[in-house]
């Protein structure tokens, strides 16, 4: 017990001391604070391109629709040249077209807009421009059009179009509250949803960044041999045990800190904030998005067995690959293999991290509930499950007994790979010598 205890000290204390863990420690909080509050301000002030209106109008309903957008698109933005309009027949639409499209090429317009008559019946319209990526213009132009449209048919049916363009304007923000078990939470739906996808996206980031230490960690050990002078004192099992640990505590301590910061930030800095401003070019009609105050959403009530186990299960997703990852630095005698065996594991996180879209938006799926349960991607999208949606007390029981039979399933593996691994050079184990080493390894 006293020499795990030397271990562990000599992993913790090591890479705590570290310049890079302090840099680490108060740059993460930084970086979860733009993720989470800069799209809020950046989205607000986004703005159009400034000659957005700079584009030709090819008018093919024989309405006049032309006309009447151009006119809007003029109103809407009057610092931009204003639209070309040009009447086309539906029959030499293809080649006015063309025409348009090379005077794009040459620069002389941004882009060119077609209506015809899908437009007139509010299915459709189209625009080609060398801004047809952005999406805030290809919304704004989308927006003016569809305003039209709609006003042109509301007069046709004796009715105050400029009474309807008023009314479409309004803007309605959605205010969401959880309920659980226990009644309202605190925190809207989407704070509880950026809540659920930072804990997932945290419990990632430690797994792969402190179990490749360790990975590495034990592969630079091997091949300095300085794996031959602990092995002589230390037993392999109490060594290997003595790296979890150690680098385990080392990410618990900057999850603690992480978290520390970040409340600080939100209770002191946030309200201080300017409140961002809202893209009108965006918030017309039918095409309003949701309020980019839904960022302010407030971190959800965790209960205690809530907190105990998203605890349990980053302590036994960590055990559970750490393990993993030190019976392949075991394995490999150089960098370049070390990437390659590593490949396996890695792919078990990656393949977790890929459903993590889909559960947040169905949380209550049978792909969600399946996945959650899964040992190697419990540890992170059982979490992330947990914080959307009330999950059955016996699904999380099941997914901690899941992942805890895994990581002694792990254990057993590692400790016999990493006995025989860490004194073995040369060339690169294959599956079959692999098995020989668990099979006689004591």
């Amino acid at each position: 017990m006293g020499k795990l205890f030397v271990v562990f000290e000599r992993e913790y204390l090591e890479r705590v001391r570290s310049k890079w863990f302090l840099l680490g420690t108060l740059l993460g909080p930084a970086f979860f604070f733009l993720v989470l509050v800069g799209p809020r301000y950046m989205g607000g002030r986004s703005s159009v391109t400034a000659n957005v209106a700079h584009i030709i109008v090819l008018d093919a309903t024989g309405m006049n629709m032309g006309a009447r957008v151009s006119d809007a698109l003029h109103e809407r933005f009057p610092m931009s040249p204003p639209p070309v309009v040009q009447a086309v027949p539906q029959s030499e639409l293809p080649l006015a077209e063309e025409r348009a499209a090379s005077r794009v090429q040459r620069s002389e317009v941004l882009g060119y807009l077609v209506l015809d008559s899908s437009t007139v019946t509010g299915r459709s319209a189209r625009y080609a421009g060398r801004n047809a990526s952005s999406l805030s213009d290809i919304e704004a132009v989308r927006n003016l059009v569809r305003q039209e449209v709609l006003a042109e048919r509301m007069e046709r049916e004796g009715i105050d179009s400029k009474r309807v363009a008023a009314f479409a304007r309004i803007r309605l923000e959605m205010h969401t509250i959880k309920i659980g078990d226990a009644g309202r939470e605190q925190g809207s739906g989407f704070g509880a949803v950026m809540f659920g996808y930072a804990v997932a996206l945290t419990l990632y980031m430690m797994i792969v960044i402190y179990g490749q230490t360790i990975m590495r960690g034990v592969m630079e050990e091997k091949t300095t041999r300085v794996a031959e002078v602990v092995v002589s004192s230390v037993n392999t099992d109490t060594l290997l045990a003595g790296k979890i640990l150690g680098v385990g505590f080392v990410a618990i301590t900057q999850v603690i800190a992480w978290v520390a910061l970040i409340l600080g930030m939100a209770f002191y800095v946030v309200p201080m904030l300017p409140k961002p401003p809202v893209n009108e070019d965006l918030m017309t009609g039918a095409a309003a998005a949701p309020g980019v105050d839904a960022f302010a959403g407030t971190i959800p009530s965790i209960s205690p067995g809530t907190a105990i186990a998203l605890f349990l299960f980053f302590v036994l997703g960590f055990v559970f690959y750490a393990a993993l990852f030190a019976a392949v630095g075991s394995m490999v005698n150089s960098q370049e293999d070390v990437q390659q065996a590593s490949t396996p594991v890695m792919l078990l996180l990656v393949s977790s991290v890929i459903f993590m879209g889909p559960i947040m938006t169905n949380p209550g799926s049978n792909l969600a509930r399946t996945m959650s349960l899964i040992p190697f991607s419990a540890p992170i999208l059982m979490p992330l499950r947990m914080t959307l949606v009330p999950v059955p007390w016996y699904e999380i029981v099941g997914a901690i007994a899941g992942v805890l039979i895994a990581c002694l399933v792990s254990i057993w593996l590692s400790a016999r790979i990493y006995r025989v691994g860490l004194l073995m050079y040369g060339k690169k184990p294959s599956l079959r010598e692999l098995a020989r080493w668990v099979r006689y390894a004591r």
